[in-house]
């Protein structure tokens, strides 16, 4: 299964390499001519010449963990690479370097702690990985400082139309963006495939100087957080209620006109869809818009409960019907009068 296969890639942001191979390859083997810049951005145009030239892009990598030393005890310390919550990282388990040596996050027991401990979360300084060595000599024998540590986290299907992987964010884009490219569809498509998304939108701002496009439908795994706690307006999105359609970010506005003309596709053919409802977090658009003269963006996504963690859930309907929704708008660009 192509989301299966992405999600269990590793990808931190600036390694997005095993990523970018595996969709470099299978759009080859489809035919698609597949280019790739000095940043490391993947650009695949598929093959139709029309007035209309669309855009779309997702991330290609996720957060994760780099090695920034290792104690004499042979214990390794780490930073984080893109947004993690510190909270969140204690006994996972992860792999580390292109030997994928495995490994899990310890802290200080809680039979250990003062009580004054208890009461507060694990800084990330006070979490180590341990990989079953007994001193730093011998743990440099696996470990080299700056190496990449990924979550180790199968993709598993489980309960009514759910998904529980890692790195939803943002393989749920990538996936979108392969199987637009691989459609018949009768517009001119470049897809751009980004990387460090989540360290700033880098990758994105190389792009965008050199994509002359009149749309950029930005593609997305955004948060979820349709949970007990959390007050209606805070809930950004749910699950199960179709695509999440952007009207406002932290890097972005979108043009009214382009969004109305999408839920107005949505409408006509009882595609369920929401409006993505906070403007905190940002995607690309946000270095695509800047571009050139400008560039009108899209943000499309699909809901992912527990995004920026080694474990989000997805509902398999919202990116079905993400896929129809943009085959149809898609349809509906190259009648022209939308632009």
């Amino acid at each position: 299964m192509l989301l299966k296969d992405l999600c269990e890639l590793k990808g931190v942001a600036g390694n997005e390499k095993a990523v970018r191979d595996f969709i470099k390859k299978d759009l080859e083997q489809a035919g698609k001519n597949v280019t790739i810049d000095r940043m490391g951005n993947l650009i695949v145009h598929n093959g139709v010449k029309s007035d209309i030239h669309l855009g779309v892009t997702a991330h290609m990598d996720e957060v994760g963990l780099m090695v920034k030393g290792i104690d004499d005890s042979g214990l390794i310390r780490f930073t984080s690479v893109g947004g993690l919550d510190p909270r969140i990282l204690v006994s996972k388990v992860v792999e580390i370097g292109d030997d994928n040596v495995p490994g899990v996050i310890g802290a200080k027991p809680i039979h250990m702690q003062k009580a004054a401990e208890r009461k507060k979360a694990f800084a990330i300084d006070q979490l180590y990985i341990d990989i079953g060595t007994d001193s730093k000599k011998e743990t440099e024998e696996f470990i080299s400082l700056g190496d990449y540590i990924n979550f180790i986290s199968p993709y598993h299907p489980f309960g009514k139309h759910k998904v529980k992987a890692k790195a939803l964010d943002n393989r749920v884009g990538c996936y979108m963006v392969m199987e637009l490219l691989k459609m018949d569809l009768p517009i001119e498509i470049t897809g751009v495939f980004t990387v460090q998304e989540e360290l700033g939108l880098r990758g994105s701002q190389v792009a965008a100087n050199n994509l002359d496009a009149d749309l950029i439908l930005v593609l997305e795994g955004t948060t979820c957080g349709d949970l007990t706690e959390v007050e209606e307006h805070l809930q950004t999105t749910e699950l199960g209620k179709g695509p999440a359609i952007s009207l406002m970010d932290r890097t972005s506005i979108y043009q009214r006109k382009f969004v109305d003309k999408l839920t107005a596709v949505a409408d006509q053919h009882q595609i369920p869809w929401q409006y993505r409802r906070n403007s905190f977090g940002g995607n690309d658009a946000g270095r695509f818009q800047h571009s050139k003269e400008g560039t009108p963006c899209l943000s499309v996504a699909t809901p992912c409960r527990y995004i920026h963690s080694p474990v989000s859930v997805m509902d398999e309907r919202d990116l079905e019907g993400m896929k129809k929704l943009l085959t149809l708008f898609i349809e509906e660009l190259s009648k022209g009068g939308v632009l």
